[in-house]
């Protein structure tokens, strides 16, 4: 049986379900005000189900694919929580230095879905990084909801110097370039563009449907910014038009495309707000992106 899509649902429970991934409203919340839409035989326990991750089914690099070397070590972060751990994968074969990608997950943590694009990107010749926020709490637990519940319990200003320190442990590697790059997904798009404005020495940003900084941090951007954006998600969208206004202002070269008729999360292939063909073309312009300015 084929995973349902986004048109599978009513527009207004896809913003109900955006609620509840964001945390403004529990899993209680989100069954009461879906109940609504369960007719013909379905619960609002069974919408929830269909509209959850399904890591298994989209998984498109297997964790033993021996074109890859993964591995999960320990850095230190003197400014976060003393210590954190991600996983890193890079090509079996490598010859030479490469460059890196720092990736930043959503905010569930270092889930299968996030491994997955890390090992997609060392496919494509990278060496990919994916710090987990959630590694002082014991790391990703495995479960959705146990993980939104443990992010919503982070420092966030640690978790920030968590992955500014990521970026300083990888930038000491003997196998990089020298040149670094992010991309992040929703939280991890938003922690993206603040990398951006922290990090002068960053090389690239790819930051997806995420939160963006204040208009006066657009100054600090010295890496050139590649941005996607869904086409229904007015959380995110509404503060683009004053921050692209301050990025023009200091000439930070950016590229920004909306893909019409997507929903926030349009990339993650594990849920119904996947659109297949939005995010290939997303992921390629993203891998071209890379390559141009982390390969010169």
């Amino acid at each position: 049986m084929p995973m349902k899509t986004a048109q599978d649902f009513d527009q207004e429970l896809l913003i109900l379900f955006d609620a509840y991934v964001h945390g403004t409203i529990d899993r209680r919340g989100f069954l009461d005000k879906a109940q609504k839409f369960a007719v013909g035989g379905v619960t609002a326990g069974m919408l929830l189900t269909a509209l959850s991750p399904d890591f298994a089914r989209a998984q498109m690099v297997p964790k033993n694919d021996s074109r890859i070397r993964t591995e999960s070590p320990d850095f230190p972060s003197t400014a976060g929580h003393g210590t954190a751990r991600g996983y890193l994968a890079r090509p079996a074969n490598m010859s030479g230095k490469l460059p890196v990608v720092l990736v930043i997950h959503e905010n569930r943590g270092l889930n299968p879905h996030i491994e997955d694009i890390t090992r997609r990107l060392a496919l494509d010749n990278f060496i990919a990084f994916a710090p987990d926020a959630l590694s002082p709490l014991g790391g990703y637990p495995g479960d959705e909801d146990k993980a939104r519940e443990m992010f919503a319990k982070l420092d966030q200003k640690k978790s920030t110097e968590d992955f500014v320190a990521a970026h300083t442990f990888l930038k000491s590697r003997p196998d990089s370039n020298g040149k670094i790059g992010v991309v992040g997904f929703c939280y991890g798009g938003g922690m993206a563009h603040t990398l951006a404005v922290r990090l002068p020495e960053l090389h690239a940003a790819v930051p997806f449907y995420g939160n963006q900084p204040a208009p006066e941090d657009a100054a600090k951007v010295k890496a050139p910014l590649l941005i996607h954006f869904a086409a229904i998600d007015e959380r995110i969208n509404a503060a683009w038009p004053a921050y692209e206004a301050a990025l023009k202002a200091n000439n930070v070269p950016y590229t920004a495309h909306q893909y019409p008729g997507t929903q926030h999360g349009f990339n993650n292939d594990t849920t119904p707000r996947h659109d297949a063909a939005a995010a290939k073309l997303a992921w390629e312009r993203t891998i071209a992106f890379f390559n141009s300015k982390l390969r010169a």
